[in-house]
């Protein structure tokens, strides 16, 4: 019988600062050759699991251990991270953070200098990578210049060429646009097969690591392994979203249709998925299903005219681009790493100042502004919000910008408590940030931009790097706001989901331009869009063509305006 490449039995930890245990008798074995997906909600032990696997734990972050963790032989708890790492490659969630390199060639060969090889040995051995990983004509080229499916690549290079037997990687798809994620997921599962690696994937985007298929889904809850199957089985019991995790798009409309997902056979692949009475019940619901045309009229708040903008001796970013913004939409705005989505806002926000065109605001010209005039019209939300905050109390974060403004202390008073009430966040006015969550910080951040009352807001990636309960805790808090404020509301993001579930319009950039226009459903079914952008087509589309349904177009739509009514 083979034995497991990586075992824990019985095995605990609990860091030095903390109370409680984070990971709490874990047993798991995993074998060669395996493809393993680790999914759980955020706080759930899944990081810390990783971190035990490449000696992280104990070594950088000290705990209390019982138990027995063993990887390719070696006893956790008297191995360094030096000698797991001829073991465990760890392809990390900000590849920039393990660059060390100033060209690609010399980041491939750092471990390989380290261990003191010839120049001609080296040579021949990052040539090999280069080419295995498609990095040949980046070769030369700084890591930072990259863009994030590239940099990825580097970071796997990096940590190949040690033929390491097992590759761990820490959320992978976290900063990539659509595309570059499934070119992801795809070459791991073509180097797994061809180097028989053992692979690990720590991830929250569960339906786009199904597609590269896996052998095995652990999904992890308060420390504790809670599921550990194949995929099939997991799916076929509704175990994600019992769990609180998001579960396949197409999977949630076949719930919709009212198929059996217990019946159903090869459920983890949306091509081959199948059940007896599917074709019927999708039809039937398609059929039974009507679109609501209502458009409603609204003025315009926002227009853009021929805008432009390059950086001094280079080619233009953004290329006479027009654009018109309705008050009270909710629009996002997409496109590859590089299409010039936050030259955009920065261009609107006065960060950055075009070479051409106009930018009016409810007809006044915007480029008369100053950066402060425009911040009390739109209001714009870095994607960290640890970028954003500048004070230690919750309470004083909120209030200053009201305090830059010169209003008296009472007034600001009313405006923040009032504020805070809104964002769910006036119990805990006077804790530190430091205390909050990720999504907390986040709403602390939107609170302390809504108390300026602006117009507008523009989000950078609000759900990024969050598990399902903080997306839709975010998501929801986002909807409210808009809502009871008519505010226009401008979401840059790469999440598709998001785009369909919570987006009425969507704006493709693509080279600085504007590529489509029109709503998400158009959009993530226009296969030349897709391409050009480097979108992925929802697998919602590829249900609805698979059982020959009258119009995927119709159907997407239909299944995201069921969700958006159920919302409500």
């Amino acid at each position: 019988m083979t034995e497991p490449i990586i075992s824990f039995k019985n095995f605990s930890f609990q860091y030095e600062s903390q109370s409680e245990k984070t990971l709490d008798n874990i047993n798991l074995d995993i074998f060669p050759g395996e493809k393993v997906m680790i999914a759980g909600a955020s706080g759930s032990g899944k990081s810390t699991l990783g971190r035990c696997l490449n000696g992280l734990i104990p070594q950088a972050y000290p705990g209390k251990i019982s138990g027995k963790c063993v990887i390719n032989g070696k006893e956790l708890v008297e191995s360094s991270v030096f000698d797991l790492s001829f073991d465990v490659g760890t392809v990390l969630q900000d590849p920039d953070s393990q660059f060390v390199g100033l060209t690609v060639i010399e980041d491939i060969a750092f471990s390989l200098e380290n261990d003191q090889l010839s120049q001609a040995k080296m040579r021949e051995v990052t040539r090999k990578w280069s080419k295995k990983l498609n990095l040949e004509k980046l070769i030369h080229r700084s890591p930072q210049e990259l863009s994030g499916g590239q940099k990825q690549r580097v970071a796997m290079a990096g940590v190949l060429i040690d033929e390491s037997k097992i590759l761990l990687f820490d959320e992978p798809l976290a900063s990539l646009d659509p595309a570059s994620g499934a070119a992801s997921i795809e070459l791991i599962d073509q180097l797994a097969h061809k180097q028989n690696l053992t692979v690990i994937i720590i991830e929250h985007r569960i339906e786009e690591v199904l597609k590269g298929g896996i052998d095995r889904l652990v999904i992890m809850r308060d420390g504790k392994i809670v599921a550990n199957d194949t995929p099939q089985r997991i799916l076929q019991q509704s175990l994600l979203e019992k769990l609180g995790l998001r579960e396949p798009l197409y999977l949630s409309a076949l719930k919709r249709a009212g198929v059996n997902l217990a019946a159903c056979q090869n459920i983890d692949q949306v091509s081959q998925i199948t059940e007896s009475q599917m074709s019927r019940k999708l039809t039937a619901w398609n059929d039974h299903t009507q679109l609501s045309r209502k458009v409603k009229k609204r003025s315009t708040l926002l227009d853009l005219n021929e805008l432009s903008f390059a950086y001094e001796d280079a080619s233009p970013i953004i290329k006479d681009l027009s654009l018109e913004i309705k008050k009270g939409e909710i629009i996002s705005l997409v496109g590859r790493n590089g299409a010039g989505k936050s030259t955009l806002s920065n261009l609107i926000t006065g960060f950055l100042s075009p070479s051409g065109g106009s930018i009016k605001f409810k007809g006044q010209d915007l480029l008369k502004m100053s950066v402060k005039e425009r911040a009390q019209h739109i209001g714009y939300i870095l994607q960290d919000p640890n970028q954003m905050i500048s004070k230690t109390m919750i309470y004083d974060e909120v209030a200053s910008g009201l305090r830059l403004r010169g209003l008296l202390e009472d007034k600001i008073k009313e405006r923040v408590e009032k504020i805070l009430r809104v964002c769910g966040l006036y119990e805990m006015r006077h804790w530190p940030v430091s205390a909050l969550s990720f999504g907390q910080k986040k709403r602390v951040t939107i609170a302390a931009i809504l108390v300026l009352k602006p117009e507008m807001l523009i989000l950078d990636e609000p759900t990024a790097g969050q598990d399902l309960k903080h997306y839709t805790e975010i998501m929801t808090f986002i909807e409210k706001i808009q809502w009871e404020n008519d505010l226009t509301i401008i979401l840059i993001t790469h999440d598709m989901h998001l785009m369909l579930e919570y987006t009425q319009r969507t704006v493709v950039l693509n080279q600085g331009k504007i590529l489509l226009d029109a709503e998400p459903a158009a959009v993530l079914t226009d296969d030349e869009t897709i391409k050009k952008a480097y979108l992925v087509r929802t697998s919602l589309f590829d249900l609805a063509e698979r059982y020959k349904l009258p119009s995927a177009t119709d159907f997407v739509a239909k299944f995201i305006q069921t969700e958006r009514e159920g919302r409500v």
